[in-house]
């Protein structure tokens, strides 16, 4: 069965949303993860810690997690750094 939406493997990335991780003192050294993107497509690709074993378990009812997909957490303010540039439509 497919789906109605898809990742885009050939898709580039086209800018960060918010502030890099170095910016929010999310790390100490270098420009490493967590990150959010916009991706030349529209999509958003998003560079978190992968929690999916411990907290893949404990999700809400009607939620899941597919086979091809991973949970991944990013710091709060990182989220709320990137909200100017998250379009409202």
């Amino acid at each position: 069965m497919s789906r109605p939406w898809e990742a885009d493997p050939e898709t580039d990335f086209k800018r960060r949303l918010g502030k890099s991780a170095l910016e929010l003192g999310a790390t100490n050294s270098g420009p490493e993860c967590p990150d959010i993107w916009e991706l030349e497509n529209g999509d958003i690709a998003v560079i978190g810690r992968d929690l999916t074993a411990s907290l893949g378990s404990r999700l809400p009812d009607g939620v899941s997690v597919g086979l091809d997909e991973r949970l991944v957490v990013i710091p709060r303010n990182m989220l709320i750094a990137a909200k100017a540039d998250i379009p409202n439509v």
